[in-house]
């Protein structure tokens, strides 16, 4: 766990190098940021098509097999792009198709890495490992971000792709030497298990897999707590962006310090995060409704310095509720279902990710950043308190037997 985790930050730290580089190369080559955000929306897309396949791949295959190999593939992209711009052969087509490629195989690697990452430990340590994944994650991101300027400072834009390039073949040359542990029933974690009929259950459809998702009331409540908090909350990059510049008369530096402090909440979070032992959707529900609250005082921040306050809080609760659902989201299938459950799950986010900020931007245009933040809040807040009381409604109700309707008859 600890190689895999040092592999992992260092293919955290390469793909948010890349990520920052292209989007500066978009702006370069086009002179355009709807080009740039057109980038960033097609290596999306194939989230939203081919999730599922995806995640059936994952739970077809051997897990380290494909990790690997998936990790390979997009080094190989990420060679070929620092190669283009080297020769300066690449244009808008070329990155285009590129971020396209990266997308069709991430829909395979994001899966693959991360259930590979809980074979790793014991069950019960699940949230643990993700709490752990979530801090590399947040660590890599930072010193992603900063090393891009320096790269491109000092070696040009090709030396950042490359590198995004080795970090990945560093990850893929760590695969092989992982060993996952053994589950309790004697098989080694990321192997296919025997069904009843004494095939394997890594042999269920697509379609099954889609099935079992909607069976599955905690999946679609967890569903519907994520999606509301991604939709009116969580995109504080846009939201508090507006507010410092705007209400509160700050200035890039004010929302540096602003983006700072939610990092560093994120960090803090992670490891919080990484402590719960008994995560479940009841506690992601409670976590985002307060959240929402959060949100609803820091829209009605009178200065940068109460924000400040409210924003370090808002980061850690996010953190940690996105720690217990990733738990419960890859915990709760059984094993041979968790990888078309992650595919699902990928279509489901992306929907959120591409839909979430046009409408709270139309959200702000209407209502202004305070108010959006303010009704974004409460919109949490009600969704999931009046969907916790209805549960609870549905459980309470009493049932009454067939014998006592005959007893009542007579």
């Amino acid at each position: 766990m600890r190689w895999w985790s040092v592999a992992n930050f260092v293919s955290n730290a390469g793909t948010w190098m890349q990520l920052t580089v292209q989007n500066l190369l978009v702006l370069q080559i086009t002179g355009s940021a709807a080009a740039t955000g057109l980038s960033m929306s097609v290596q999306a897309a194939p989230a939203l098509l081919i999730s599922v396949f995806g995640g059936a791949a994952v739970d077809r295959w051997p897990r380290r097999l494909t990790a690997a190999v998936s990790q390979a593939l997009l080094g190989t992209v990420a060679f070929v792009t620092a190669l283009m711009v080297a020769l300066d052969r690449l244009d808008v087509t070329s990155l285009m198709v590129l971020a396209a490629v990266t997308g069709v195989i991430a829909t395979v690697d994001g899966p693959a890495c991360s259930l590979l990452g809980n074979d790793l430990v014991p069950r019960e340590d699940v949230p643990s490992a993700i709490g752990v994944g979530a801090l590399v994650h947040q660590a890599g991101r930072l010193t992603g971000a900063a090393l891009a300027g320096v790269t491109v400072g000092f070696l040009g834009t090709a030396a950042a792709y490359a590198a995004n390039g080795l970090s990945f073949l560093f990850v893929a040359s760590v695969i092989p030497f992982l060993r996952p542990v053994r589950g309790a029933d004697g098989h080694a974690a990321g192997h296919a298990t025997k069904a009843k009929d004494g095939g394997t259950r890594d042999t269920m459809s697509v379609r099954e897999g889609l099935a079992f998702f909607v069976r599955r009331p905690r999946l679609l409540a967890l569903a519907g707590v994520t999606g509301v908090s991604a939709v009116f909350g969580r995109n504080y990059q846009l939201t508090l962006a507006v507010l410092v510049t705007g209400p509160l008369a700050g200035g890039a530096g004010s929302f540096g310090t602003v983006s700072t402090v939610l990092a560093v909440g994120g960090i803090v979070g992670a490891v919080l995060g990484a402590r719960l032992r008994r995560p479940s959707v009841r506690v992601v529900g409670a976590l985002a409704a307060a959240g929402g609250l959060l949100q609803v005082v820091a829209g009605m921040s009178p200065s940068l310095a109460v924000l400040l306050v409210m924003v370090l809080p808002m980061a850690v609760v996010e953190s940690v509720s996105d720690t217990a659902g990733t738990a419960v989201l890859q915990t709760d299938p059984p094993a041979h279902m968790r990888g078309r459950v992650l595919g699902v799950w990928g279509s489901i986010g992306t929907v959120w990710s591409l839909g979430g900020p046009p409408a709270l931007g139309l959200l702000m245009e209407l209502a202004g950043a305070r108010g959006a933040l303010i009704a974004g809040g409460l919109i949490i807040a009600g969704a999931i308190g009046a969907g916790h009381l209805l549960r609870e409604r549905r459980t309470t109700v009493p049932r009454v037997s067939p014998v006592a309707n005959l007893e009542t008859a007579a």
